[in-house]
């Protein structure tokens, strides 16, 4: 399994674009409104790949253990 992290803000240190969306096979957003903004930005490129929304909130830090204790809950039935 490959996984690459990517933001939608101008700001992040990896801008998801094009390239990146294409090769993914599927994307995984923590917000609805980060789905919004992806489908509107790259409609050209998504296809038929599927955005799944996490729905965590974002407003935790970077590598917080709360965090991270959501993601591997919310992710585990997607990676086994």
């Amino acid at each position: 399994m490959d996984v690459l992290s990517a933001g939608i803000a101008s700001e992040a240190d990896t801008p998801l674009d094009d390239e990146l969306v294409r090769w993914a096979d599927r994307i995984f957003v923590m917000e609805q409104r980060h789905r919004t903004a992806v489908r509107r930005q790259f409609r050209s490129s998504l296809g038929s790949t599927p955005i799944v929304c996490l729905g965590i909130p974002d407003r935790y830090r970077y590598m917080d253990p709360h965090l991270i204790d959501l993601l591997e809950r919310k992710m585990t039935r997607f990676i086994g």
